[in-house]
């Protein structure tokens, strides 16, 4: 989840916890300037290489443009934002557009975060039927890719929409605030303490359990595999290198998530069982280092995939050839 939540406290922090807030602004507009960069090229090449290369139009692939798109949502909407809110706490646009732009733009970035994890649960079970049961039919084919990919959407999009009836654009100490207005849209229906801990249940917790779970499986599948006889020894032996080629740069993406999420998700969640703990200089820097390295796993994604895929980097040299 974005840091829409914490709208609430109306981008103020504790004005004593930075001692020179100029070169602050400074290092996190250059911080943001180059996730900008590296992820809007990152993941546009990503796609372009996939949708070049007819070799690579697999499942995993196609799970993995499938972030790089909803990636690609994350530079586009919100980094700019996040650089003028540095500057100017304020909304710069009013009126119905301000309005608008206030529900879009949280509701596509989170809905971003929500078809990755998704994707990356899809990765899993994929890599899951290809080393535990090699002999059957995909669990995943490719014809059932396209539909798998817009169920993700349409699971993403269902999730947040309450975003789009809760967030409004109010007028608070002569400036413009995007904030949630949840009773006022919901009443006490729904409490948003409560709609907050199921999305993170279902969008962070049970994924990452079902994504460890398939992968411990996996490799200790890998483990147990026996050595094949002399005949077939060497096709053997390149079929076992290349699934844990894909398993490592499949595993990589997964960690990265983790690494990247999971310690803004445990700040968000303590936020919201002591929102004093906002006012805390520890807690503060603790929010600001988690909060960039959440935001920057739209960069991280595609030099994972560079790093741990000699097709993706062939197919680099060749997009530049």
């Amino acid at each position: 989840m974005s840091d829409n939540q914490n709208t609430t406290v109306n981008g103020t922090q504790p004005s004593s916890c930075s001692s020179d807030p100029t070169a602050q602004k400074i290092g996190q507009t250059f911080a943001y300037c180059l996730i900008f960069v590296v992820s809007l090229a990152g993941n546009t090449v990503i796609g372009i290489i996939v949708y070049k290369t007819k070799t690579m139009r697999k499942p995993i692939n196609f799970f993995i443009v499938n972030m790089a798109m909803s990636d690609l949502l994350f530079p586009i909407f919100f980094i700019p934002l996040n650089i003028q809110m540095l500057y100017i706490h304020s909304w710069l646009i009013g009126g119905p557009l301000g309005q608008a732009l206030c529900k879009l733009v949280n509701f596509l970035v989170d809905v971003s975060h929500a078809v990755s994890s998704q994707s990356l649960v899809l990765i899993a079970v994929g890599r899951f039927g290809a080393v535990v049961y090699p002999l059957r039919s995909p669990l995943i084919s490719s014809k059932l890719c396209p539909f798998l990919i817009l169920v993700t959407w349409i699971v993403a999009m269902a999730c947040f929409s309450p975003y789009l009836f809760g967030l409004k654009l109010v007028e608070y100490h002569g400036r413009l605030v995007c904030r949630f207005h949840w009773k006022e849209a919901f009443g006490e229906s729904l409490s948003y303490e409560s709609y907050f801990l199921s999305l993170f249940v279902a969008l962070i917790f049970i994924p990452f359990v079902l994504i460890a779970a398939l992968y411990i499986i996996i490799f200790f599948k890998l483990k147990s595999q026996k050595s094949p006889g002399e005949q077939s020894a060497k096709a053997g032996q390149q079929r076992q290198q290349r699934e844990r080629n894909v398993l490592k740069m499949a595993i990589a993406i997964v960690l990265g998530f983790a690494v990247c999420w999971l310690p803004y998700a445990i700040g968000l969640f303590l936020f919201f069982l002591a929102p004093d703990i906002w006012w805390s200089c520890g807690f503060h820097y603790f929010y600001i280092v988690t909060r960039f390295m959440a935001q920057a796993n739209c960069a991280i994604n595609p030099c994972i995939c560079f790093i741990f895929s000699r097709n993706y980097r062939e197919g680099l040299k060749t997009l530049f050839r």
